[in-house]
């Protein structure tokens, strides 16, 4: 799977990792940046990131910052974007699953490495439950999308 890159000055350090990850698990990292610790502006990596998504360059993407919530509220600003800040396994995955989540948000103040590569791990092992009340939801979620 082709996996969009993406942090800030903030989230360089845990950008390695990530990446790291991704690659032993088999997935082609596309880096959207940041490449040093400079002060950049995390909406410009995010949307980056989001373009990737959207224009089909890349099914998933991991976008990191500090607290991973800037990275969040940009990259959901982008339709057909469905990003979440998860610092725990099960959110993560069931993310992905229930909430077909495509954009996984890690805060590098907030988290460390290890942990880091475990969120990565359960999110790219997800797959969105595309049927029953899961598919009703997310449906739901498309039509407001819409509307807006």
């Amino acid at each position: 799977m082709k996996v969009a890159v993406a942090c800030d000055h903030a989230g360089f350090a845990l950008k390695e990792t990530v990446v790291h990850t991704l690659q032993e698990l088999g997935h082609e990292v596309i880096d959207c940046g940041t490449h040093n610790t400079d002060r950049v502006d995390f909406p410009d990596h995010a949307a980056l990131a989001a373009q990737k998504l959207t224009a089909g360059q890349a099914q998933r993407a991991v976008l990191i910052c500090g607290s991973g919530i800037g990275m969040c509220l940009a990259a959901n600003k982008v339709r057909g974007v469905y990003a979440c800040v998860c610092h725990d396994a099960y959110s993560a995955r069931q993310g992905v699953e229930h909430d077909n989540m495509n954009a996984l948000c890690l805060g590098a103040l907030v988290i460390g490495k290890e942990l880091a590569a475990v969120l990565v791990k359960e999110f790219m092992a997800a797959q969105y439950f595309s049927s029953g009340n899961y598919k009703k939801r997310v449906d739901k979620i498309l039509a407001l999308e819409k509307k807006i």
